[in-house]
């Protein structure tokens, strides 16, 4: 999603006095990295929340393989 036009909304956060200084000094994008930020945080809920959704089915199809072999074991030639 990074790069795509969005829509945006103006918000109000707090952060350290200290950090906001030191990243104009350092001429850092605020709501850029804000933006980065929380898609990748995003990006990391869903994957754990897929996780613990498909746990279960992971585990079964593991231990199906663990006993009879992937898929494609007979037709591989190394």
């Amino acid at each position: 999603m990074s790069g795509a036009r969005r829509a945006t909304k103006a918000v109000n956060l707090s952060i350290p006095e200290d950090l906001l200084e030191a990243a104009r000094t350092c001429d850092i994008n605020l709501s850029a990295t804000l933006t980065a930020s929380l898609e990748h945080r995003l990006r990391q809920h869903r994957r754990e929340e897929w996780l613990a959704q498909n746990a279960k089915g992971i585990d079964a199809y593991n231990r199906y393989v663990d006993v009879h072999g992937g898929f494609g074991d007979t037709l591989r030639s190394f």
